[in-house]
């Protein structure tokens, strides 16, 4: 399904200022109009405070305050300008403890660089299409990280079995850890 993205607004947080361009000129292509940008977290924070907007593209590796503390920050802190909103982070860095460690920051989608045009579509679209419920837990505020309907006798809740009737097409399930 093709969707008429210019009514979004769109937070682009990358310290490379190719990369930032690429990423504005995919967005502009998709028919965005509203895009913002930052080169770091801090400036992002700022950028937050003055508009609204509905997703975030969010650089992993960045300084002083880099994609993963942002994310966590925006989720946590009590003058979050705006907890609830979708972060899709961007990211070269694909080990399993890094994706981990943006999946416990709160990060919504994550896409591995580099970026193809079909790539950033795709995860837009799943933000759209598949939102998450938020849970507040111990040490955790963000976007519901399982992606399995499970049955538990605990406390808690870790790997089960898929979500009937959830769809993920050509996605691999790398928050199911």
């Amino acid at each position: 399904m093709a969707y008429d993205l210019g009514k979004l607004g769109f937070l682009v947080v990358e310290d490379n200022v190719p990369m930032r361009h690429l990423v504005r000129q995919m967005l502009q292509a998709f028919g965005v109009k509203r895009i913002a940008d930052a080169s770091e977290g801090h400036g992002a924070f700022r950028v937050l405070e003055s508009a609204d907007f509905d997703i975030a593209l969010v650089d992993y590796l960045m300084a002083p305050m880099d994609g993963v503390t942002f994310t966590r920050l925006l989720r946590t802190e009590r003058t979050s300008p705006n907890p609830y909103l979708p972060v899709i982070m961007m990211t070269g860095y694909t080990e399993r403890e890094r994706v981990i460690e943006a999946r416990d920051a709160g990060v919504t989608e994550l896409i591995s660089k580099p970026l193809s045009a079909r790539g950033l579509y795709h995860h837009i679209t799943a933000v759209i299409e598949y939102p998450r419920p938020y849970v507040r837990a111990p040490g955790f505020f963000g976007p519901d990280r399982r992606r399995r309907q499970m049955s538990f006798a605990g406390p808690e809740r870790r790997r089960g079995t898929p979500i009937k009737g959830a769809r993920y097409p050509g996605r691999p399930d790398y928050l199911d850890v």
